[in-house]
């Protein structure tokens, strides 16, 4: 019998993993090792945290289930997922990025992943022709997010997973914003999903993690052994924080994306914005495409306003929002790109982008949304 989407949010694979003390809430296994009954065969098949760890296990299968994937791992940051990801690759293979991504994945790109011998090429991923023209015998992965950060770009994923195939390439899939409740990249064609788990996965704004999950078991075992190897495995702590947030995934985002909805429409038609980047209204480049290959639209989205003063205005005057990093979560945060979560890339590549100093970026949580509106009418009206 398989479950819906929303029943393994809470119960994972139930055919998959029963735990034998039967607690209602997964236990949080607070150790490092492991005893051996034996040279080689310690019974429980688990040996030292690093390595595996039961509640970091029972999470980890919870995602696979929930991305429809043959393997998940869970790793302590959504850049320590990242950063394994890229130890797939050897010196000297190419990869495609979509041009507009999470600013500390551009930095790792160029501080770490080009040091190591890696040749990457910033595409603008929602012209397939242009992502196209960009591959080359030595092209291994095609690395996408979508929607993206911050500027809500959506990439044709069935179309990047035709192009990936046909020439031998891995399709790597940034499903943060729209989270497996909206979006499983496998179905259509990925052979890696990742996530930064700190966001709708984990959906408090209390823990950091980060997942990567393969469509195939090979490709998950490989993943595997660079977790193992590297060190990067998510603490049995964390693991449970995230096992608990998945629970209410499905009625969060549900929650969450009609509230965002409400105030894209309602910042639309203010005289003081000047655009409002949200995957969900109808005219949004990106609309028909994302309605194609998705279940909703998510509740993170970017809208420039008129002016700087107006932006640090905003920023400064919010009371129930709160200006700080990161999405997702329970509670609504307005972030300033330019400065926060972009300060690396380049001037010239943010202001070809559009993450100029009026761009702010709006994570819609769990509050009432006219009390939403009033925080910003308070602020932008006196």
């Amino acid at each position: 019998m398989s479950q819906s989407i929303e029943t393994r949010c809470i119960h994972g694979d139930i055919h998959k993993y029963r735990e034998d003390s039967r607690a209602i809430s997964f236990p949080i296994y607070q150790t490092a090792s492991f005893s051996h009954m034996e040279p080689g065969h310690n019974g429980s098949g688990f040996d030292y945290t690093r390595e595996s760890n039961p509640t970091r296990s029972r999470v980890e299968e919870t995602v696979a289930s929930l991305e429809n994937a043959a393997e998940a791992v869970a790793f302590s940051s959504g850049m320590a997922a990242i950063t394994a990801c890229f130890e797939l690759f050897r010196p000297g293979d190419h990869v495609i990025c979509s041009e507009d991504l999470y600013g500390g994945t551009v930095r790792l790109f160029h501080n770490i992943s080009e040091k190591n011998g890696l040749v990457i090429d910033f595409v603008d991923s929602t012209d397939l022709n242009a992502v196209k023209a960009a591959i080359r015998p030595a092209t291994k992965a095609i690395y996408v997010e979508t929607p993206s950060n911050p500027m809500m770009n959506v990439t044709d994923l069935r179309g990047c997973a035709a192009l990936a195939k046909a020439h031998g390439a891995l399709l790597i899939v940034d499903n943060t914003f729209l989270s497996p409740y909206f979006q499983n990249p496998i179905d259509l064609g990925a052979d890696i999903v990742l996530h930064s788990g700190s966001k709708f996965l984990g959906g408090h704004n209390d823990t950091i993690s980060g997942f990567l999950c393969t469509a195939d078991q090979e490709l998950g075992d490989r993943v595997r052994l660079i977790a193992k190897t590297l060190g990067n495995t998510l603490a049995p702590f964390d693991s449970w924080l995230v096992l608990r947030g998945l629970k209410t995934l499905a009625v969060r985002m549900e929650r969450q994306q009609k509230t965002a909805l409400t105030l894209a429409i309602w910042l639309s038609a203010q005289p003081w914005v000047k655009k409002v980047y949200h995957i969900g209204l109808p005219d949004h480049p990106g609309y028909e495409v994302n309605a194609g290959q998705s279940r909703g639209f998510g509740s993170t989205f970017s809208f420039a306003v008129d002016s700087k003063e107006t932006a640090l205005k905003i920023l400064q005057g919010v009371r129930l929002i709160t200006f700080a990093e990161s999405l997702g979560g329970t509670e609504s945060l307005i972030t300033y790109p330019v400065v926060q979560t972009h300060p690396d890339v380049p001037a010239e590549v943010r202001e070809h982008l559009g993450i100029t100093d009026t761009l702010l970026r709006l994570s819609v949580g769990l509050e009432n949304e006219m009390d939403l509106i009033a925080d910003l009418k308070a602020v932008t009206e006196d």
